[in-house]
């Protein structure tokens, strides 16, 4: 037992290093972010005033919500900003147990991760969240005066920019799932189906019931889930070819 622990006590003490570093770039991030918060917070209100024009500010009816939630905006950002960072500290522990074909695809992995991660957040900011708002500011009229508090409108538009981001990981999963042999070759275009419709209660899930934004997630993950059937296919016969090649 003592000797497991002398063993791994290396693994250990990087792995601390590794953590502490990731969370020091959070930190420092969200600080910097905190600093230019009304920036970031006047560019998160923006599509809401575009889909509304006669809508002039928001509201908050706590003494601690516009503090709180400029807290929360200011973490958001810093994880998202310091992103690439902590991809690149998950490289640092786990590259030197790799062999050098295994570096190769790790870093395409971490490549594409971050893309299409960036990807999610991008395509939810631009396209879903101001179609998404149209819809629901279309209620506004006479009789309907809307006054979305601050607090909740920054928690919506923080999970759905968050949900996307994680949804759009859907081809790097499936690929990871294939390339550690988790899955047969040929599993997920035999169960598309049934993926499909796991989709589509993901997607409501995601958006907490938001019929429109489930339906404009839903469909680009039908594509993505489509794009990680080709490219089980394509790393596959990468992995495939290596392996003949080390075997000769």
């Amino acid at each position: 037992m003592i000797a497991a622990l002398e063993h791994f006590r290396p693994h250990h003490e990087e792995l601390r290093k590794r953590l502490i570093r990731s969370f020091l770039a959070i930190a420092i991030c969200s600080v910097i972010s905190y600093l230019f918060i009304d920036q970031i917070a006047a560019l998160c209100t923006k599509p809401l005033f575009l889909a509304h024009p006669a809508l002039q500010n928001l509201v908050y009816t706590k003494l601690t919500e516009a503090f709180v939630s400029y807290i929360k905006l200011a973490l958001l950002t810093g994880i998202l900003v310091s992103a690439p960072y902590l991809l690149y500290q998950i490289w640092m522990f786990i590259s030197p147990g790799l062999l050098d074909h295994e570096k190769r695809l790790a870093r395409s992995i971490v490549f594409w991760a971050t893309g299409l991660f960036t990807a999610g957040a991008l395509f939810s900011f631009f396209v879903v969240l101001p179609k998404t708002l149209e819809f629901f500011m279309g209620y506004a009229g006479n009789n309907l005066q809307p006054m979305p508090k601050l607090g909740l409108y920054l928690t919506f538009v923080g999970r759905m920019v968050l949900a996307f981001a994680i949804a759009f990981e859907i081809p790097f999963l499936m690929v990871m799932a294939s390339s550690a042999r988790l899955v047969q070759p040929g599993h997920f275009r035999k169960k598309r189906k049934y993926f499909y419709i796991a989709i589509l209660i993901l997607s409501f899930l995601l958006t907490a019931g938001d019929v429109t934004a489930t339906v404009l997630l839903s469909f680009p993950l039908f594509g993505l889930y489509e794009s990680g059937i080709i490219a089980c296919k394509i790393f596959t016969k990468k992995h495939n070819n290596t392996s003949s090649t080390s075997a000769e």
